[in-house]
């Protein structure tokens, strides 16, 4: 079931303006701004992360991950990753992640999730009922966004019937599927973010097989008193 080529012709090319490419940390911010919808900052990949990440996923040593509460300069435990050698890199790239959110969104603590699977986490395109997540793939395939341009926002979700994104006309050019590189922090806003309750990034889980099975995404939300 495709959209309307009149409805298609209709959707406003914004697409330039939902995607803020961040070259550095303190440009993060451009979230903020009313027609952001996702701000992306790459950074290098760390290998001896890496290489602690596969030793334990290989080790079966990861588990289902771990949910946590982290305030501003409050570090992770030590006890929540496996002991092997570079547990403490990991265990400071997602405190100072934590750091920095807390610092951006101005909250007293973030809402830590280090996520361990298999399989495609959220398959469907969606968009969260969040303000601004944050999100970094650690091990396996980036999360999966579309523009706006790009998409039918009328079938997302149950509003597909069950139909898959690929079959049920969401996806106006499957060419244009974005993913956010590896190790690169991105934030997505959401639905709740003032202002915003009909907009929000669509973003779903990519498809993850061998060798890049089991995927490891940490998730940052915000805590309020």
């Amino acid at each position: 079931m495709n959209a309307p080529r009149e409805w298609r012709q209709a959707q406003p090319l914004i697409a330039a303006a939902s995607l803020r490419q961040c070259a550095s940390l303190g440009d993060v911010t451009d979230i903020f701004d009313p027609d952001a919808q996702i701000a992306i900052h790459p950074r290098k990949i760390d290998r001896a992360i890496v290489d602690w990440l596969d030793a334990a996923a290989h080790g079966g040593l990861l588990g289902n991950g771990f949910r946590t509460g982290l305030g501003a300069g409050e570090r992770l435990a030590d006890d929540l990753l496996p002991d092997l050698p570079g547990r403490e890199l990991l265990a400071t790239d997602i405190s100072d992640l934590a750091e920095i959110y807390c610092e951006r969104l101005g909250c007293p603590q973030a809402g830590v999730r280090l996520e361990v699977v298999a399989g495609a986490m959220c398959p469907r395109f969606h968009v969260d009922r969040v303000g601004i997540r944050m999100l970094c793939t650690y091990r396996g395939p980036g999360t999966e966004w579309l523009y706006d341009s790009d998409a039918d926002r009328r079938l997302l979700g149950r509003r597909a019937e069950g139909a898959s994104d690929e079959s049920c006309g969401l996806i106006l050019d499957p060419r244009a599927v974005q993913m956010v590189p590896p190790f690169a922090i991105a934030l997505l806003k959401g639905s709740l973010w003032q202002g915003n309750a009909e907009r929000g990034i669509i973003h779903r889980s990519p498809v993850v097989t061998l060798p890049e099975s089991p995927r490891v995404l940490l998730a940052i939300d915000a805590f309020w008193d």
